[in-house]
C-alpha cells in the first residue's frame, strides 16, 4: 500500500522528467496548503493567486534539487509564507503609489540616491534573513503585527491562541533577535554613507 509521501516522490519523478499531469498533480494535490497559508495571511483572491504562482513557479525552478519528497509539505508551506510576508509588507506602498499615480512615484524615485536604495535592499534582505530563522508562530505574530490597517491584540491573541498580555513582550524579545541577527548587525553597526 503506497503512502501519501510515496504518491508525492512519484510525482516529483515524473515532473522531473517533464510528465504535465504529474505537475498538474502535485500542483492539485499542495494548492489547498498554499491557500490556506494564503488564508492566514488574510489575502484577498488576487493577492493569493499572485502568491500560488510564484510558489509553483519556485517548485519548478526547484523541482530537481528536491531530494525528500516527505519534506515537499514544508518547503511549500515556508515558500507560501515567504511570498505572504512580501505581499502583506509591499501592499501599503504599492497601494499609495497607486494614489499617488505612476508618474508620481517614478518622479520621486529619481530622487532617490544609488546608496539609498542599496541600503534599502540590504536591510530588507537582513530582515528576510533573521525573519526565516524564527519558529513558526513567532513569524506568524509579526505578520499579524505589520497588518495593515493595524490588527488588535485581542484580535491577534485569538487567531494565536496566546495570553494577550504576552504580545508586547514577546514583541519587543523578537525585535532584539531580530537586530542581533548577525546580517541585520552588521547593518545596524555600519556607517550610512555620506553625500
Amino acid at each position: 500500500m503506497s503512502t501519501p509521501t510515496d504518491e508525492t516522490g512519484a510525482l516529483v519523478e515524473r515532473a522531473r522528467r517533464g510528465d504535465e499531469r504529474a505537475w498538474a498533480g502535485l500542483v492539485e494535490r499542495f494548492a489547498p496548503l498554499v491557500l490556506a497559508v494564503c488564508r492566514r495571511h488574510q489575502l484577498g483572491e488576487a493577492d493569493a493567486k499572485d502568491v500560488a504562482q510564484a510558489v509553483w513557479l519556485a517548485l519548478l525552478e526547484h523541482l530537481d534539487t528536491i531530494r525528500e519528497p516527505a519534506a515537499l509539505p514544508g518547503w511549500i508551506a515556508t515558500t507560501a509564507r515567504r511570498e505572504c510576508l512580501h505581499v502583506v509588507t509591499g501592499k501599503g506602498a504599492r497601494h499609495r503609489r497607486e494614489l499617488v499615480g505612476e508618474v508620481a512615484a517614478d518622479v520621486a524615485d529619481l530622487t532617490e540616491t544609488v546608496d539609498d536604495l542599496v541600503l534599502r535592499a540590504e536591510r530588507h534582505a537582513a530582515f528576510l534573513l533573521a525573519f526565516e530563522e524564527l519558529p513558526p508562530q513567532q513569524k506568524e505574530l509579526l505578520i499579524l503585527l505589520m497588518h495593515d490597517p493595524p490588527l488588535a491584540y485581542v484580535d491577534i491573541a485569538e487567531r494565536l491562541r496566546i495570553a494577550v498580555g504576552s504580545i508586547g513582550p514577546t514583541r519587543g524579545r523578537l525585535l532584539h533577535k531580530i537586530r542581533r541577527h548577525p546580517a541585520v548587525a552588521a547593518l545596524l553597526e555600519a556607517p550610512r554613507p555620506t553625500r
